[in-house]
């Protein structure tokens, strides 16, 4: 029970530090994801009743965005973007690698190594295709040979 009250008492002190001017449930739930890690479900009511939603809308706008996640993941995510001009750039062939060499599917974890392999449909920065997102770091211009260096970065040597 002790762990509810710090959960409830780190959401107030999120919506406390929301500035006035930008008090946006979009922003509060960016906030509960950085500080947390992901929305618990009690960040989804305790947002419902500030800001005068149903639980319902919370809901589907944190399964809309792939930016959310609803449990805790892992503590290194690899993004590889799928969109039209990192597609005819070669990102199939990045996730390819990216999953031989982390030993995960796409869409999947892998707990003993503490990383997620995410594909999405676009990230939004074509100019810079294919591009890669490792723990929060856009990276353009990915080519293959490049992966081994990536994972090595993010997880060692393992």
């Amino acid at each position: 029970m002790k762990s509810t009250n710090n959960l409830v008492e780190k959401l107030e002190t999120i919506l406390a530090t929301l500035p006035e001017e930008r008090r946006h449930l979009i922003l509060f739930l960016h906030r509960v994801q950085q500080e947390i890690g992901y929305v618990p479900e009690e960040a989804l009511s305790r947002a419902a009743d500030y800001f005068s939603v149903s639980p319902a809308e919370v809901y589907g706008l944190v399964t809309f965005y792939s930016a959310f996640r609803l449990k805790p993941g892992c503590r290194h995510q690899v993004t590889v973007c799928q969109g039209t001009a990192c597609h005819v750039r070669g990102a199939p062939e990045l996730t390819a690698e990216f999953s031989r060499l982390l030993g995960v599917r796409p869409g999947q974890d892998d707990p003993e190594r503490d990383v997620a392999l995410r594909t999405v449909n676009c990230l939004g920065c074509c100019a810079l295709a294919p591009v890669v997102v490792v723990d929060g770091e856009y990276q353009g211009q990915v080519q293959t040979d490049r992966v081994p260096e990536i994972v090595k970065k993010l997880i060692g040597n393992k």
